[in-house]
């Protein structure tokens, strides 16, 4: 290959870029701002480490099956992998609706990156996120 198709940003999603300790759900719960659509409420919160960090809630009521919540979570995984670069340092927690559990992956996907654009845009506006 050449080098010409090798990306300067890596877009991988390692575990420096995951909310995992309750704590951490819990802070951006407490003094989020949030954002909705049909599919997805988001919630974030600005932090210190200079890069967004991902956490999930897919929820048994909203998403239904194993199945159905592993593919609701790999579809905003791999979305928020490939906007991670354009988004300001927050942490996020999407969470999941009932209207998702039926929806196509590219109005999935749609929605999402309209999502990001948002945040992106509503940290850029605000002083704090």
């Amino acid at each position: 290959m050449t080098p010409a198709l090798f990306s300067l940003r890596r877009h991988t999603f390692p575990a420096q870029r995951r909310l995992r300790l309750k704590s951490d759900f819990e802070k951006v719960h407490g003094g989020g701002r949030r954002i909705a659509d049909g599919f997805f409420s988001m919630t974030y919160r600005a932090n210190t480490l200079g890069a967004p960090r991902l956490g999930l809630a897919v929820a048994v009521r909203a998403a239904g099956s194993a199945v159905a919540r592993n593919r609701l979570r790999r579809i905003v995984k791999e979305s928020f992998r490939r906007a991670q670069h354009e988004l300001p340092a927050v942490d996020l927690v999407v969470s999941v609706r009932a209207a998702a559990r039926d929806a196509t992956a590219p109005a999935l996907n749609a929605a999402l990156a309209l999502l990001w654009q948002k945040v992106a845009a509503q940290c850029a506006s605000s002083p704090r996120a």
